[in-house]
């Protein structure tokens, strides 16, 4: 077996220049309204969330940025992930893409500041959430396959105490608070799509980590529910 590269490749940079430099500046962009107060902090959230998790990762393991970037590489990566994976991860972006072109052209009516500040803090819980899943799972990958390279192993610390898909439980919170936040209710038809594709994906992705991670089914066993603790 060869020596895996611990380099990101260029062909990663780019995507990842398009999720943290474009994606969350999106609703000004489209917009126009330079002023829109909401926005920016909903970009500057996006991007310290991404920054600043990334780098608390990788001091925890310094191998998981490569295993992210290397998402489109792997050989054994499940056949139904090839296409849940670039639909969550594009389909994000459809949250602020819709609340752009809302905003440019009136679409919606706003909601009210406490509704507003309530967004907030789910959002900034969302990301908080999935940070600590990304930090405390080394094997935390774009694509959902066992990493017999990294030594695969059930993580059964930190937020997956809780629930087994915590990563997926804070982008949830993210997706649904996001319309709000940005005074969009047409947002929310692509937040209903990535919602299915998400709970589709953990079904998928919790049935494949059964079948072939060992230990995971004795950890299912003990952790009960997926994404919603006393529900599912």
């Amino acid at each position: 077996m060869g020596q895996q590269s611990n380099r990101v490749s260029p062909q990663a940079i780019v995507p990842m220049l398009v999720v943290v430099v474009l994606i969350p500046f999106l609703p000004l962009l489209i917009s126009g309204h330079w002023d829109w107060g909401e926005a920016w902090t909903y970009a500057v959230i996006w991007i310290l969330g991404f920054v600043v998790s990334r780098l608390l990762a990788v001091r925890r393991h310094p191998d998981i940025l490569v295993e992210r970037a290397r998402f489109t590489q792997h050989t054994n990566a499940e056949p139904w992930d090839k296409l849940l994976a670039p639909l969550v991860g594009v389909g994000s972006g459809f949250i602020p893409l819709v609340a752009g072109f809302d905003a440019r052209f009136g679409w919606s009516s706003p909601f009210g500041g406490p509704a507003k500040a309530a967004a907030l803090a789910v959002i900034l819980a969302g990301y908080v959430v999935a940070s600590y899943a990304l930090i405390e799972n080394r094997f935390f990958s774009g694509i959902v396959h066992i990493q017999t390279d990294r030594d695969h192993r059930v993580v059964s610390t930190g937020p997956y105490r809780w629930v087994r898909h915590p990563g997926y439980v804070g982008a949830m919170l993210t997706y649904l608070a996001t319309p709000v936040f940005l005074d969009s209710a047409w947002a929310f038809v692509p937040v209903a799509v990535l919602g299915v594709a998400l709970v589709v994906r953990t079904r998928l992705e919790d049935r494949t980590l059964q079948e072939q991670l060992p230990g995971y089914r004795e950890y299912a066993g003990r952790v009960r529910y997926r994404l919603v603790p006393g529900v599912w």
